[in-house]
Order: C-alpha cells, then sequence, then structure tokens
C-alpha cells in the first residue's frame, strides 16, 4: 500500500489499529455519557473526546509490558493501552464485573498486568508513580518505559519539577505527556501558565521537550517513538507537550458557559479521528468502507459492554473492606 514517505516504516495493519483505538475511545466516551444521563452510573465522569490521538499515538509507540500513568480523564489510556471496555463499562456503572469491582469508578481504573497503573483523581497524581515505575525499570534492567500522561492543569503542580529533575538525574526511562487541551475545569491554560509553549521547562532539566500537535495521531506517534527509543537506550526522559482540545466540558455536568460554540469548531475541523480517516483513504491503506466497518465494530463493543454492565450484580456488602491494602 502507498503511504506518505514520513510514514513509511508504519504498517498498514498498525495504522488501521490506530484508527480503531481512536475510534473504540469515542464510542465508549459517547455511551458513557448517555450512561450518566440516564442515572445509571455511578459518580461522575470526564470524556476524552477530541483528545483520541495523544492515547492512541503514544500506546501505539510502547510494548505491552511498558507502564503508564492517567488521569482522571483516564478511559482513552486505559482502552489505548488495552484495557477492556466492558470491564471498564461495569466500573463505571459500579459493578462487581468492574476493574475495582465497582468500588472505583470512572477515575480509578487500573490493570497491572497490562501496564495501566492506574487512573488518578489527584491532579498530577500519576507523575510520582511513573517516575517510580521508570526507577523500577532501570535497577531491573528490564528495559520497560514509563509514561506519565498529565493535563495542562497539572503544569504547576510540585511534584512535576521533583519528578522530572529525579528522572532527568538517574536517567530514567520515563516520558513525560502533557495533554493541552486548553482547559484546566473552565480556566484557560493561558491564565495559569507564565510561558506560552510549556516544552521550553525540558531546558531547566537538561533533557528534550517538544510541542507536537495532539490532533494528529501520527505527529504524536512519531515524538513518542523517538522519545521511546531514547528511553530504553538509557539516555534518560522526555518531556512532550501535545496541543489538544476537548470537544465536551469537563465533566458531565459542565455547563460550558465559559467557552462559545465558535471557538469549538475550528478544532473540531482538525479531528484526528477524520484526519487519518481521510489520510488512509488518500494513501490507499484503507477504503471508507473499512473504516466504517470499524466503526461498526467498535460501536457493538460498546453496546454489547454497556448491556452487559446494567445485567451485572451489584458488588455485595461484605467485599466493602477488600482490596484496601494489598
Amino acid at each position: 500500500m502507498a503511504i506518505a514517505a514520513e510514514m513509511a516504516g508504519l504498517t498498514r495493519e498498525r495504522m488501521m489499529d490506530m484508527f480503531r483505538s481512536m475510534a473504540q475511545i469515542r464510542a465508549f466516551e459517547y455511551r458513557a455519557y448517555e450512561l450518566y444521563r440516564e442515572g445509571v452510573m455511578r459518580g461522575t465522569t470526564h470524556a476524552y473526546v477530541g483528545e483520541e490521538a495523544i492515547a492512541v499515538g503514544v500506546c501505539s509507540a510502547l510494548n505491552q509490558d511498558d507502564t503508564i500513568t492517567s488521569t482522571h480523564r483516564g478511559h482513552g489510556h486505559c482502552i489505548a493501552k488495552g484495557g477492556d471496555v466492558s470491564m471498564m463499562m461495569a466500573e463505571l456503572l459500579g459493578k462487581e464485573t468492574g476493574y475495582s469491582h465497582g468500588k472505583g469508578g470512572s477515575m480509578h481504573i487500573a490493570d497491572i498486568d497490562k501496564g495501566i497503573l492506574g487512573a488518578n483523581g489527584i491532579v498530577g497524581g500519576g507523575m510520582g508513580i511513573a517516575t517510580g515505575a521508570g526507577l523500577s525499570a532501570k535497577l531491573l534492567g528490564n528495559g520497560k518505559v514509563s509514561v506519565c500522561f498529565f493535563g495542562d492543569g497539572a503544569l504547576n503542580q510540585g511534584i512535576l519539577h521533583e519528578s522530572m529533575n529525579l528522572a532527568a538525574i538517574w536517567k530514567l526511562p520515563v516520558i513525560f505527556i502533557c495533554e493541552n487541551n486548553q482547559f484546566a475545569m473552565s480556566a484557560r491554560v493561558q491564565q495559569m501558565t507564565a510561558v506560552e509553549d510549556p516544552s521550553i521547562r525540558a531546558v531547566a532539566y537538561g533533557i528534550p521537550g517538544s510541542n507536537v500537535d495532539g490532533m494528529d495521531v501520527l505527529a504524536v506517534f512519531r515524538a513518542a517513538t523517538e522519545a521511546v527509543e531514547r528511553a530504553r537506550a538509557g539516555q534518560g526522559p522526555s518531556f512532550i507537550v501535545a496541543t489538544t482540545y476537548r470537544f465536551l466540558g469537563h465533566h458531565v455536568g459542565d455547563p460550558l458557559n465559559y467557552r462559545t460554540k465558535e471557538e469549538v469548531d475550528p478544532w473540531r475541523e482538525k479531528d484526528a479521528i477524520e484526519k487519518l480517516r481521510h489520510y488512509m483513504v488518500d494513501n490507499h491503506v484503507a477504503t471508507e468502507e473499512e473504516a466504517a466497518a470499524i466503526e461498526a465494530e467498535v460501536q457493538a463493543n460498546v453496546d454489547q459492554a454497556s448491556t452487559a454492565a446494567k445485567a451485572a450484580p451489584d458488588p455485595d456488602k461484605s467485599i466493602l473492606m477488600d482490596h484496601i491494602y494489598a
């Protein structure tokens, strides 16, 4: 199949998998909103719609045994790293068949076997965990890489400075990925961060820093691949800022009264899923029919997962205190 020269190293299968993963995230997130409005979801949820290219681009550059830490907006990361959508959906509905037996909810999904060290309701809560995983990998010499996802709202957490500094000093195989979706809740990133491009902070730690188009999965994949190769070679951490936009509110109940529809429209025109679809069709990687079939497949997965989650049993009260300590 003919594809653009700069992506000649990507196979058709890899690109199709990227499209499938982004479409799966989008379908999952829209269904999660529907379930919340039906009144069957425990707690709230924070949609990843519009940001799919970052999770998929980064996780496509990782091995199965590499690790990630996630955020309160973590469904996309979990799906991109191979999380089970049925177990995720059950967890959202507070069911016993969920990842945390219904006790963790949307913001606390983890699958250690797949390298998902946990979504996290604390802003910046995954930074120390990811750095610790990188230290473990270096001490064990197992060649694993650790990725820390966080949003622009976490850029000014003190633990980011501490973690990046330690990772740089010890040359740990950690990649820090800032998903700059323009807002921390309702506050614009420009209100909270002094520099226009936060990636220049990497200079202070003597590590590579870059700003990549977070609406382009192939651009994210290229940047992540370079950082992963550097980390595996023992050259230490990297800092990547992926510039993106969340199409929906901060959470499912967000009135979105801090931005206009006119602001969102240009970003929707950059939709990463549509961009990859056009790229694959234009470069004869896939047909429109194949792309449509993938979207139908992932929607069927979500339909099945939500039906099963609704029918699943609630956790028994006898397990309330289980799994609190190792």
